[in-house]
């Protein structure tokens, strides 16, 4: 994977980060202001309470966002560092990104935030984009370097 593309996977993971930290600091009222910009952008149903249980649920949500963030540059590092032999990890960590928009993109239409498909479809192109540029998930031909078989 070329240079290009590996910062750009590293400024995905700190993008989706810097969102974790953002759901975060909803979970008070003092740095509640980016997160009710975010449900106003959204247009859902309104008007929004962030009660003790809605900032409990954007704090935890910011937190798994982080850890996903930082455990993907993680399997970005592993990939890398693996090469050719790396596939399996792209191929995981492809697996969790869809899993994810699979999940949470039909959920926030349902939900009544059907604009959330925009930066989740975002999110997704954003990834993918250097996924399949690069050709990290593509299997070596038998006899080639990382092919089990060669």
């Amino acid at each position: 994977m070329s240079g290009f593309w590996r910062n750009w996977l590293m400024a995905w993971c700190g993008s989706v980060v810097l969102f974790g930290a953002v759901l975060v600091g909803g979970g008070f009222e003092a740095t509640s202001g980016p997160v009710r910009l975010i449900f106003g952008f959204l247009d859902g149903p309104m008007p929004l309470d962030l009660n003790a249980q809605m900032r409990f649920s954007l704090a935890l949500m910011g937190a798994v966002s982080i850890g996903w963030a930082v455990t993907a540059a993680g399997m970005i590092q592993a990939g890398l560092l693996l090469g050719e032999r790396g596939r399996p990890v792209w191929l995981w960590l492809t697996a969790g990104v869809l899993t994810w928009f699979i999940i949470d993109t039909p959920m926030s239409i349902a939900t009544g935030y059907g604009l959330n498909a925009l930066p989740n479809l975002f999110l997704l192109v954003t990834f993918l984009l250097p996924i399949l540029r690069s050709g990290v998930l593509r299997a070596p031909r038998h006899g080639e370097a990382g092919d089990p078989k060669g």
